[in-house]
Parts: C-alpha cells; structure tokens; sequence
C-alpha cells in the first residue's frame, strides 16, 4: 500500500469538450506525478469514434511531440502542453462532424505505475445562423438601449411642456375671484368656441337678407 501511495501518478482531463465546425479546438489534460520529470515520460492521446470501433494512437510525446502522420488527424493536431508544468494538453485544428467520438489522455512518468485514464468526450456542431443572429441583435441592443431611453426620456419632458404650453395659449379667459362686472356673463361666447358660432350665425343671417 506504502509503494502504490508513493508511485502514483493522477491524470486530469475535461469530460466533455464542445467544439464548432472549422474552429480549433482544445482537450486539455494535466498530470501530477509523485516523481521528477524526466525524458522517460510519455504522453499518448487515443481516439475511438462515436459510432464505435478500435481505438487509434492520434498523438504521442516522448521529450518532442509526434503527432500522427496518418488517418484523419493527420496535419490536424498541435502541442500546446508543458510536461515542465503537468500540461499534456493538445489542440485539433478544423474540427469535422465526424471527429465526433472519445479522446483518451495517458501519461507515463517511470517509476510511477499507477495512475488513472481519463475520457474526453468531444461534441462538434455547425455554429447556427440563428446563434450569429442572436448574437448580433444582443450587442445590438447594449450599443443602441442607452441611446432610445435617453430619446424617451426627451420625449416625455417634450409632452409635459407642450401639454402646459397649451393649458396657458387657449384662448379665452377666467375672471377672477374678486373682479366684479355688471355685465352678464354670455357663457356661449366667452370662448374660441362661442365665437366662432357667433361668426358663423352671423354669416347665416347675412345670407339670408342678401340671397343673391
């Protein structure tokens, strides 16, 4: 128990890495060894396919990375790990829909023996007109949202200064409280209305004794 505690090596690795067709992608793996590295470590990346089948060898690394030189990875995986800081990480460039499958992160630090496999489970997509186009109308709106409120707030402002233009311009007028007039109040031409009935009255009066 005392040796396995001591040789152990533990291997970390995303579960599920979600991708988009065309853009790179990273699988990240980090390592803790209980020993010194040294040019005895070994770093191997496998592949299976999501619909199944054998397991194929996509990337190895022993003191210098070897990625494959065959299959459908070939000319498609990058380095971008440091053994120095427990980094086995790698990159695929142009990610498909048929790269769709499990990526396998296995480390090797001699005397360590003992240590986990974890699985990566990579999801590639299409990246959606939809997703361009709701991203487009969210920045949309975080450029243009300051800009309307500003606009309603100037319009309300407008309306309440207009409404309180318009209370004092209406033609017409109220006594007041303490004015005393010994005329009577003719309520049918006190204001722009009554006048103009008054007007019109007239006209039909004029018409009437001058029908030609």
């Amino acid at each position: 128990s005392g040796v396995c505690n001591a040789l152990s090596l533990e291997i970390k690795a995303s579960p599920k890495v979600r991708a988009f067709v065309g853009e790179e992608v990273l699988l990240k793996c980090s390592f803790k060894s209980s020993s010194p590295i040294t040019d005895s470590l070994l770093v191997d990346w496998t592949y299976r396919p999501l619909t199944g089948g054998q397991m194929e060898t996509i990337f190895h690394y022993q003191s210098v990375p070897h990625p494959t030189t065959v299959g459908k990875f070939k000319d498609r995986i990058s380095w971008v790990g440091n053994v120095a800081n427990g980094d086995a990480s790698i990159a695929i460039q142009s990610p498909a829909l048929s790269d769709n499958g499990t990526f396998i992160c296995s480390v090797k630090n001699p005397p360590d023996v003992y240590h986990n496999i974890p699985q990566t489970v990579l999801v590639v997509t299409e990246r959606g007109l939809a997703f361009q186009l709701s991203s487009a109308a969210l920045l949309s709106i975080l450029v243009f949202l300051p800009s309307i409120l500003v606009v309603i707030l100037l319009l309300v402002r407008m309306g309440r200064k207009f409404r309180v233009l318009k209370e004092k311009g209406k033609c017409g007028y109220k006594k007041s409280s303490i004015e005393v007039s010994d005329e009577p109040e003719h309520t049918d031409t006190a204001g722009c209305g009554g006048k103009i009935r008054e007007w019109c009255l007239n006209c039909v009066d004029t018409d009437e004794e001058d029908p030609y």
